[in-house]
């Protein structure tokens, strides 16, 4: 690769070090900015395909199989002496992080909308984000309790402003599916330990949320079907919901690895087609159209209902920032 190629790589690491790590994980900020200055590693990256260089992923795949690292000489020791380990998990894995906390910010939009409901998500990986119903939410100014169960529930803290619509009860979900390229078995031992390593290190509680949601889904285990929201998989999944409920098609953090914009609109419109309801919960660069005329805050995910921007949003749902107008 030429010197404007690994240019690329650099800058896509030092982006998530200063829009997403920031923050939120002070050694996955330093080692992000550690691999934008090593020559090294930059070439091992440049050896993969572009989706396979994502920080996440790197980051991720040396923890997994070398512990947590105290720092980057360590990191790096690990990585370079295992380049054959490191980039053959990395092409077999994906960064199926599956944030269940990210219901907390999907809940005031579902909870506002016609019930019962049938979900339908894409890219749902384990599932955990197709049971909003059964979690406990803490928004600060008001809390919701989850349904009575013999598990105990994870119970996800958001920070919301003033406007944001604050549910008074969870939804009523009488279906919910899922769809992914690969699905992961929340009873698997083996798929379940790659969802915990994508945790970030100092996430503590997230780590703890995100074992209660898979307990739960090992126990309800939600439908997860093996397709491609590209085609008629989606299709045939929708035909399938009660025709008695809102049906409601929905992502978070998937639309960003359908490289094509094409392929990203393409899928919109037939979301739309599908579904009285199309809930999307990515980073703004990923619909441009659908943020323009707004102020773009770093780090965020951008909430939008059926092409609507309605909230800015923490990737991993700690927080929500309501954008709509009142009722909107």
């Amino acid at each position: 690769m030429d010197e404007e190629g690994l240019a690329e790589i650099s800058a896509r690491y030092v982006r998530f070090a200063d829009t997403e790590a920031r923050g939120r994980s002070p050694l996955y900020e330093a080692l992000a900015r550690a691999v934008a200055e090593d020559r090294e590693t930059l070439d091992f990256l440049s050896t993969l395909p572009d989706l396979k260089r994502q920080p996440n992923l790197l980051l991720a795949a040396v923890r997994h199989l070398f512990g947590t690292p105290t720092g980057w000489t360590e990191f790096r020791q690990a990585l370079l002496a295992n380049l054959h380990a490191v980039r053959s998990l990395m092409l077999e894995r994906s960064t199926q992080t599956n944030e269940p906390g990210r219901c907390a910010t999907l809940l005031p939009v579902l909870a506002r909308l016609p019930q019962p409901l049938a979900l339908v998500e894409v890219g749902t990986s384990a599932g955990l984000c197709l049971m909003p119903d059964l979690y406990g939410y803490d928004y600060g100014r008001k809390a919701i309790r989850a349904p009575a169960m013999a598990l105990e529930p994870p119970v996800f803290r958001c920070l919301a402003n003033e406007t944001a619509p604050l549910p008074a009860a969870l939804p009523q979900v009488v279906w919910r599916a899922g769809l992914d390229l690969n699905p992961i078995d929340a009873s698997d031992d083996t798929q379940v330990a790659w969802l915990e390593t994508l945790v970030w290190p100092e996430q503590t509680a997230r780590l703890a949320n995100l074992r209660a949601a898979l307990k739960i889904a090992a126990t309800v285990r939600p439908r997860v079907v093996k397709g491609d929201l590209r085609g008629s998989d989606l299709v045939q999944l929708c035909s399938e919901a009660p025709k008695d409920a809102t049906l409601v098609i929905f992502h978070t953090a998937v639309l960003d690895y359908v490289s094509d914009p094409g392929d990203r609109e393409a899928f919109a419109e037939q979301a739309m087609h599908l579904s009285p309801y199309w809930v999307s919960n990515e980073f703004p660069r990923v619909f441009p159209s659908i943020a323009a005329g707004t102020s773009w805050p770093p780090g965020r995910f951008l909430l939008s209902v059926n092409g609507s921007p309605v909230a800015w949003t923490d990737p991993h749902g700690a927080s929500l920032e309501w954008i709509a107008d009142e009722g909107g």
